[in-house]
C-alpha cells in the first residue's frame, strides 16, 4: 500500500506540474464546495445503487433504456471531466461521448427524452459544485 501510495503522490506531482489543466488556486470556498460536492456524490452514488437493486431483484425488469442529450454547463477540461466521471460512476448512467456544449449519456432508465428536464435530473445535482470549485 505504502509503494502504490508513493507512486500516487509522484505521478500526482508529474502531473500537476507539467500541465496548466491541474493548477488550480485552492480557496476556502472552493475546498466548501467540493466537500459539498463529495457529499451530494454520495448521494447520488446510494441513490443510484438502490435503483439498481430494485432492478436486480424485480421480479419484472422494467427498464426504458436509451440514449439522451444533456447539456454540459461546465467550460475548464478538468471541471468537465470530473462531471462526466461523477455521472459514469453512479451505475445506471454512462457517458458516451461530449460534442460542443452536449454530453451523450447512455441511461438505464430514461426519465425523460427532454435534454432539459434530463440535464436537471443527471446533471445539475454536480454541476453547482463543480462549477465552482473548477471553473
Amino acid at each position: 500500500m505504502a509503494v502504490g501510495a508513493l507512486t500516487s503522490l509522484v505521478l500526482a506531482a508529474i502531473f500537476v506540474h507539467r500541465g496548466e489543466v491541474w493548477s488550480i488556486s485552492v480557496t476556502p470556498a472552493r475546498v466548501l464546495h467540493f466537500v459539498a460536492y463529495t457529499g451530494v456524490f454520495f448521494r447520488e452514488l446510494v441513490k443510484a445503487n438502490i435503483n439498481m437493486l430494485c432492478y436486480v431483484y424485480s421480479p419484472r425488469i422494467d427498464i426504458r433504456p436509451g440514449i439522451v442529450k444533456v447539456r454540459m454547463p461546465l467550460k475548464s477540461p478538468l471541471g468537465r471531466l470530473a462531471l462526466a466521471n461523477s455521472i459514469a460512476l453512479t451505475p445506471g448512467s454512462l457517458v458516451m461521448d461530449l460534442k460542443g456544449e452536449a454530453l451523450f449519456i447512455h441511461w438505464l432508465d430514461v426519465a425523460s427524452t427532454d435534454p432539459e428536464e434530463a440535464s436537471r435530473i443527471i446533471v445539475d445535482p454536480f454541476a453547482k459544485h463543480l462549477e465552482a470549485v473548477f471553473g
